[in-house]
């Protein structure tokens, strides 16, 4: 599963199963033993769970680069390789 960014101990990936329709565009978010689903558009939690803390850095860092989790989305929706995307500071 290709790694987008990590950041204050979150890790953000992106994959696509082959032959599996993904109806929404997502990523996947992972913090100690944590773990969530987020839509891209609208920027949502869609599954799991994060503390709140951790929650609040994901949808700030996926409002300042929903554009480029779109393009990594259709990138991988044709077969290519995500960008890396800059981590939150």
């Amino acid at each position: 599963m290709p790694e987008l960014a990590r950041f204050f101990g979150i890790i953000i990936r992106m994959y696509v199963e082959p032959g599996v329709p993904h109806h929404v565009p997502h990523f996947h978010v992972y913090y100690q033993n944590h773990a969530a689903v987020y839509s891209i558009d609208p920027i949502e939690r869609i599954s799991g769970e994060l503390p709140r803390r951790q929650q609040r850095l994901v949808e700030a860092w996926a409002e300042l680069h929903q554009g480029e989790l779109r393009e990594s989305w259709e990138r991988l929706q044709a077969g290519q390789a995500p960008h890396k995307i800059a981590p939150l500071h």
